[in-house]
């Protein structure tokens, strides 16, 4: 695990030195640059595997090859086996990085099709002077580029590129306008001009000034009527048990985030099965006595004690929010006002390990979130409004939606898949014309959030109405937002993070089960709590999804309302001008007078005007 970073063009090794060190903390281990007159390659190493002998950058026999690489692999062990006997001769001890220079020498550009795991690769090919990067199947490793000058920059963060002294900095306005619907700017985009995201399972070609991009995997949510209910759930236990046994490869202490919720539960089962001494687990507390969250640490406990886990606890202050607030968007170097607890989690996480396994991907699998929830009750809504039917006496199929929650979303989109989406998003096209100012706007040509959420629809496969909301969040939400999340605000601390959940061998046959076995009788991820009740304790599986996310919202009432307010002052909005503050007075009036459906957007508010401070000011 690494931060990798470089640019093509002549020797500049100072540049390149600074670049990796604008990554340091996501490899304080060791750092590593490779430059032969065409291309500068550097990274900061966070040692994991081969802690003696793998160092990068890594080369091929005759140097012909040569790779950065940030991520795991985890079929390593099978894959150099294969490899030797070919004839490939490898001068590490077990080092997964020296694999990529080799499966290149084998299988070319298909070589990612061989790995099981997560990754953001940069690969030299010294002949043909070709510079490829390239991102893992779910995108689980963040990979960012810009071309200045005829010139390739790339990095595992967009400050390696903003510190390049031939990158001009500037707000990608596009980018910041569905920021305030996705609470993310969404990929390729960034919110900088010029600077791109990899998509997953993307793969990269630079040569001779010019790129080239190609998807190399895409998911394909094509369910399999023939699945029963029992060979699911052996699969799905079966898939994951490997998973799990394959992330704990390692050769640094590791550990576990332990919430006391289904997913992560199972995964801290699962390690108990492949450890010889206590796994270490991690839950995050809180010193306000907030009902919603007093269960996290009750059932998280409960989960240590019985499988005789090292458990920690961070019970967080509301006020280490304002005081570390800049640096969690520092982490992105984004606007972001998603989930963001791993931050204040991890930092105690990394006075113990330096890996940790988590339960993330098995909601976007599986169904939990309110898309998921609402994506077949709204269409059998409007099929009986069609018929003439009176909805309130088919209440056991719209579980577990309420018929007003449907009625009012029928009665606003009309049932319709795309509009009924759209709706469920932070800011609508049409309030963000009324929140944003004509200052913003003005850089806004064609810009329509509606119009993006229908392109995500364009080549979704999947025809059950759950898969189909499942397949387009995966490709969007899933590695924009969560595993965004995750990998920033983890790697801000050092600390690795691997989720067996996202295995693409779990990934690819839970993309066959037929959506109303994930969601079964209004219960969420049904098959996969099936699968994973006998292995877990008496009233995990039957526990309602509290997430693991802050209370800020609670605190946004109380205890940081002056932090809110004067944030959110008109002299600090007017600074830039970019919001209209007439519209923002509304929405925090109405939110302090009691309409608390508001918090989220004012949140959203919040967290991009820190970080235009953090950037522009």
């Amino acid at each position: 695990m690494c931060g990798i970073c470089g640019f093509t063009g002549k020797p500049d090794l100072q540049s390149l030195e600074k670049m990796a060190g604008t990554i340091y903390h996501r490899g304080p281990d060791d750092s590593g640059y490779y430059s032969d007159g065409s291309v500068n390659m550097g990274m900061r190493r966070l040692s994991i595997l081969d802690l003696s002998t793998g160092k990068q950058p890594i080369h091929n026999e005759n140097k012909s090859l040569w790779t950065v690489f940030n991520g795991e692999i985890y079929n390593f062990t099978e894959l150099r086996t294969v490899l030797e006997k070919r004839g490939h001769k490898f001068y590490t001890n077990h080092s997964d990085t020296e694999l990529i220079v080799h499966l290149f020498e084998e299988y070319g550009e298909e070589f990612p099709n061989y790995i099981n795991g997560m990754f953001a690769i940069a690969l030299w090919d010294k002949e043909r002077e070709q510079l490829y990067l390239i991102r893992d199947r779910m995108g689980v490793k963040p990979l960012f580029y810009s071309i200045v000058s005829s010139k390739l920059l790339f990095g595992s963060e967009i400050k390696t590129i903003l510190s390049h002294p031939e990158f001009s900095k500037a707000p990608n306005f596009e980018g910041l306008y569905h920021y305030f619907s996705f609470k993310n700017v969404p990929a390729p985009l960034t919110a900088f001009e010029g600077v791109y995201q990899l998509l997953p399972g993307e793969m990269a070609i630079f040569s001779q000034g010019s790129l080239r991009k190609r998807k190399w995997w895409t998911i394909r949510f094509q369910e399999d009527a023939s699945i029963d209910e029992s060979y699911a759930k052996t699969k799905i236990l079966s898939i994951l048990d490997d998973a799990t046994r394959v992330r704990m490869i390692c050769d640094v202490p590791f550990g576990a985030y332990l919430s006391g919720g289904l997913d992560s539960s199972a995964v801290v089962s699962l390690m108990t099965r492949y450890s010889d001494k206590p796994v270490k687990t991690f839950s995050l507390g809180y010193e306000d006595e907030l009902k919603n969250k007093e269960a996290d640490l009750y059932y998280a406990r409960k989960v240590s004690e019985i499988y005789k886990t090292e458990h920690y606890e961070h019970i967080m202050s509301s006020r280490e929010l304002p005081d570390e607030i800049e640096n969690v968007i520092k982490s992105f170097d984004q606007p972001f006002s998603g989930t963001i607890s791993t931050f204040f989690l991890t930092r105690l996480m990394s006075r113990h390990i330096k890996v940790a396994l988590s339960g993330d991907g098995a909601d976007e699998l599986f169904g939990s979130y309110l898309s998921h929830r609402t994506a077949r009750p709204i269409q059998i809504y409007s099929e009986l409004v069609a018929a003439g039917k009176d909805p309130s006496n088919h209440l056991a199929s719209l579980s577990p939606c309420t018929i007003e929650f449907l009625k009012d979303l029928h009665e606003r989109s009309g049932g319709d898949e795309l509009s009924w989406r759209n709706l469920l998003y932070l800011f609508t096209d049409d309030e963000k014309r009324r929140v944003l100012s004509p200052g913003f706007l003005e850089h806004i040509v064609q810009g329509s959030t509606h119009n993006l959420v229908k392109s995500f629809f364009a080549d979704i496969s999947a025809q059950d109405p759950l898969n189909r909301i499942l397949e387009m969040e995966w490709n969007t939400q899933l590695p924009d937002q969560v595993l965004a999340f995750v990998d920033f605000l983890s790697m801000a601390h050092s600390v690795e993070v691997r989720s067996p959940f996202l295995d693409y061998r779990l990934v690819e046959f839970a993309a066959t089960i037929p959506g109303s076995m994930k969601i079964s009788n209004g219960n969420v991820k049904d098959i996969l709590k099936k699968a994973l009740n006998p292995i877990l304790p008496e009233g995990i599986t039957a526990r309602s999804k509290e997430g693991f996310v802050l209370p800020v919202f609670n605190w946004m009432l109380d205890k940081l309302k002056n932090f809110t307010q004067d944030l959110l002052s008109p002299s600090r909005i007017a600074r830039h001008g970019l919001l209209n503050q007439e519209s923002v007075n509304h929405y925090l009036s109405e939110y302090y007078a009691g309409n608390q459906n508001l918090a989220g957007r004012i949140w959203n508010l919040m967290m991009f005007q820190i970080w235009w401070e953090s950037y522009f000011a």
